[in-house]
C-alpha cells in the first residue's frame, strides 16, 4: 500500500537542496572562522613568513586557544632567524619549544636573547639549557652577559654586610684591614645548582684572613700584597659556585691597632689586679691571725687572774687547817740545824 501512495513532486530535490544549503553554511561558516582568524594574526603570520621564521597560521591559532602569546613567539621566532639560529623542527627553536616554554612560566624573550649574546660571543649555550636556567629563577641573559664581560665584586661587600673592609691579625698581633675586589665570570655549566655571589665571597673573606693570620709580621704583608692573592688563588674558591674567579685584587690595605700588645697590655693588668688580690688576701689573713693571737692573749691573761685569785683562798684554807705554821717550823729547824 506504501508503494501505490504517490510521491509529492520534487521532494528528492529538496533535501538536496537543504544538504546544499547545509554545506554552503558550514563552509561560510569556516570562511568566517578563518577569515576571523586570519584577520586578526594575518600580519604576525606574513611577519613570520617574510622573515623566515616558519610559523603557520595553524599554530597562532592553537596559540589562541591554549592561551599563549602570538606576538611573544613570532617576535622570538623571527629574532633567531635573523640571527642565524637553528629553528628546525627536529632539533633547533621550534614553534613548539617557545610554546612549551611560554607556558611553563619562562621568560621566551629573555632566553632568545641571551641565545644569541651567546651564539654571537661563541659561547656553546643550547635552547634546553637556556630554558633550564630561566626556570630554574636565574637571570639567564645576565649570566651570558657576565661570561662575555666579567664582574668585579667587592669583599666584603658593603651592601650584604654592612662592612667595608676585612680585619685580619698578623703573628705579631698587628690589624691589617683590607679590602679586595674579586673579578668573575660565569660558569653556564654550574649556574644551575652552583652556590651564588655570596658564597664566593665568603670564601675569598675566609681566605684572606687566614693568609694574613699565616704571615709572621705584617711587614711582609705590606711588602707583598701579592702573596695573598696567589695563596687564595690557589685554594680553588670557585669550586661547586656559578662563577669563575677570574682574579683577586687587593684595592686597599690598611694598618690598624696593635691588638697584640693591647692584649699584653690587658694581660699584664689582669696578672696586676690578681696579684692584689692574692697580697690582699694574704693581710687579711695576717690580720685574722693577729687578731686570734690577741684574742689567746687576753684568754690567757683571763685565765692567769683567776689562777692568782684562787691564790689567797689557798692560803687561808692553809692558815685554817694550820698547814703554813707546820711548814714554817719546819723550815726554821732546818735553818737552825
Amino acid at each position: 500500500m506504501l508503494a501505490l501512495i504517490p510521491q509529492e513532486p520534487g521532494a528528492g530535490m529538496n533535501s538536496s537542496s537543504l544538504l546544499l544549503l547545509v554545506g554552503v553554511f558550514l563552509a561560510l561558516f569556516f570562511a568566517a572562522v578563518l577569515g576571523f582568524f586570519f584577520l586578526r594574526y594575518g600580519k604576525l603570520w606574513f611577519q613570520a613568513f617574510m622573515s623566515d621564521a616558519d610559523v603557520q597560521l595553524l599554530n597562532l591559532i592553537r596559540m589562541h586557544f591554549t592561551k599563549v602569546n602570538p606576538n611573544v613567539i613570532v617576535q622570538a621566532k623571527v629574532m633567531a632567524a635573523q640571527a642565524g639560529l637553528n629553528i628546525s623542527r627536529r632539533d633547533g627553536i621550534s614553534t613548539h619549544r617557545l610554546e612549551a616554554h611560554y607556558l611553563a612560566g619562562g621568560n621566551v624573550m629573555n632566553v632568545i636573547h641571551a641565545i644569541i649574546a651567546a651564539h654571537r660571543a661563541q659561547i656553546p649555550l643550547e635552547f634546553d639549557q637556556a630554558a633550564a636556567i630561566d626556570l630554574a629563577g636565574r637571570d639567564v641573559l645576565d649570566a651570558v652577559q657576565t661570561s662575555v664581560y666579567p664582574k668585579v665584586i667587592d669583599c666584603p661587600d658593603p651592601k650584604r654586610s654592612g662592612k667595608t673592609t676585612l680585619s685580619a691579625i698578623t703573628k705579631n698581633g698587628v690589624e691589617l684591614r683590607v679590602r679586595t675586589r674579586v673579578t668573575v665570570r660565569t660558569n653556564l655549566e654550574q649556574l644551575i645548582g652552583g652556590a651564588t655571589e655570596d658564597t664566593v665571597i665568603a670564601r675569598v673573606g675566609e681566605a684572606i684572613i687566614s693568609s694574613i693570620g699565616s704571615a709572621d709580621t705584617h711587614f711582609k704583608v705590606l711588602e707583598n700584597p701579592d702573596m695573598i692573592t696567589r695563596v687564595v688563588l690557589s685554594r680553588g674558591l670557585d669550586a661547586q659556585t656559578a662563577f669563575e674567579i677570574v682574579s683577586i685584587d687587593i684595592a686597599d690595605i690598611d694598618v690598624g691597632e696593635n691588638i697584640g700588645a693591647r692584649l699584653q697590655s690587658d694581660q699584664a693588668e689582669a696578672d696586676t689586679r690578681v696579684a692584689r688580690a692574692q697580697a690582699e688576701r694574704r693581710r687579711a689573713e695576717a690580720i685574722a691571725a693577729e687578731q686570734q693571737m690577741k684574742a689567746r692573749v687576753s684568754e690567757n691573761r683571763s685565765r692567769l687572774v683567776l689562777a692568782e685569785a684562787e691564790v689567797p683562798r689557798a692560803m687561808a684554807e692553809a692558815f685554817q687547817a694550820g698547814r703554813i705554821g707546820e711548814v714554817a717550823n719546819g723550815v726554821a729547824t732546818e735553818g737552825s740545824a
